[in-house]
């Protein structure tokens, strides 16, 4: 079968196959045996923060490719260690953003995704992280949330793991990435209604104030 046959196949058999869709309480990941390359998926509820790091092209022009790597590096390191800190799911690294899912349909969760974001900024914006990076290059930034569910399955095709991917679909992925456009210095973070109305009061109505050395900034909102 030629290679022009064989994918003309498989494209009809994905469309003409019914999807089926399984509710988890969890975040999926690509170990999930649940999750093969038929049409499967796997839906949850979850507050979806997305980042992006900006200026991206210009800390590469002026910097060689190991200060940029360990620039990368040290950015990844802040954003992942603050997600695990308050039980977020990192699944998806993609250039200079990263998804970051927080299961669940708690205020308590949704807080704690925001909570994440308020950590974020005060670490990658004012705290001596900050600092050090800044020798090299000021790091500039946006963080949109909004919360939905979400959609997972598997992508690609089978056997080695950089052929094969997860694919989140949902209105929260989406917008947590059209919002977080909208989130400019200083603020840097921008949550959709939906996630405002939800959140706890101690996370709602904090003014400036330092907390376990972190730094609750009032966010911008986006309706």
């Amino acid at each position: 079968m030629s290679i022009e046959d064989s994918i003309t196949k498989k494209v009809k058999e994905i469309l003409d196959t019914k999807f089926e869709i399984e509710d988890v309480t969890y975040v999926p990941d690509i170990e999930n045996s649940k999750l093969t390359f038929g049409n499967k998926g796997l839906r949850f509820e979850s507050t979806v923060l997305h980042i992006d790091m900006r200026g991206s092209t210009k800390i590469l022009n002026k910097h060689n490719r190991a200060t940029v790597a360990k620039i990368h590096m040290a950015y990844f390191h802040t954003i992942v260690k603050i997600t695990h800190s308050l039980e977020g799911s990192v699944r998806s690294f993609n250039g200079d953003s990263m998804l970051v899912f927080f299961q669940g349909t708690t205020k308590e969760t949704l807080s704690n995704a925001v909570k994440a974001a308020m950590h974020m900024r005060y670490m990658l914006a004012e705290s001596g992280t900050n600092n050090l990076l800044a020798i090299y290059s000021e790091i500039d930034f946006g963080i949109g949330l909004d919360d939905g569910k979400v959609l997972c399955t598997k992508i690609g095709v089978g056997g080695e793991s950089n052929n094969k991917g997860l694919f989140w679909a949902g209105n929260a992925g989406n917008k947590s990435v059209k919002v977080s456009d909208l989130a400019k210095t200083s603020n840097y973070t921008s949550i959709s209604k939906r996630v405002y109305d939800n959140l706890t009061d101690r996370v709602k109505y904090v003014n400036k104030t330092k907390v376990l050395g972190y730094y609750y900034l009032p966010l911008y909102l986006n309706v």
